[in-house]
């Protein structure tokens, strides 16, 4: 699923490719939930999973509708707390506790968010600039909800 630099993709290919993304992603926390024991780990992985597969379809209903219909309801991008930069949690292991699950979900976002940030890259202009603009603020979204919710739990003073 390589994304080339500066490549504008048609609308359709485009939501192929994020289709794509968002199934991959879906597939990693499914792999995270089967390994994990912790509970609350699972819990976090799991909403993180359910995250994906509601953006998975609404990429499809753009793709089967032949446009997008939420098109008029752009939304901003919303900065990081660069959270993943951090604590480069890349990978999961079965003894991770809801801490490092949360990470490892904050990087897969990070990667979600770079995915869509490299596809708008090459389209500045191009009627599907709207689109990857609001994917990416659909993604910065889920991001800044999970550095919110590890800003809350585990970053606290207490």
């Amino acid at each position: 699923m390589g994304l080339d630099e500066g490549v504008c993709y048609t609308y359709e290919a485009a939501l192929e490719k994020a289709i794509e993304m968002e199934e991959k992603s879906f597939r990693n926390y499914l792999h995270a939930i089967d390994i994990v024991t912790d509970r609350q780990a699972k819990a976090i992985l799991r909403e993180a999973a359910i995250e994906e597969l509601n953006h998975k379809q609404k990429l499809e209903m753009a793709l089967l509708d032949g446009h997008d219909r939420n098109a008029t309801e752009l939304q901003k991008e919303i900065p990081s707390l660069k959270l993943n930069y951090v604590f480069k949690q890349k990978e999961i292991a079965p003894g991770a506790d809801a801490r490092t699950s949360l990470a490892y979900a904050i990087y897969l976002e990070q990667s979600a968010v770079d995915f869509y940030r490299r596809l708008m890259s090459g389209c500045e202009g191009a009627p599907m600039a709207v689109l990857f603009k609001r994917l990416l603020a659909d993604e910065t979204r889920h991001l800044s909800n999970l550095e919110e919710f590890y800003e809350k739990h585990f970053l606290t003073e207490n």
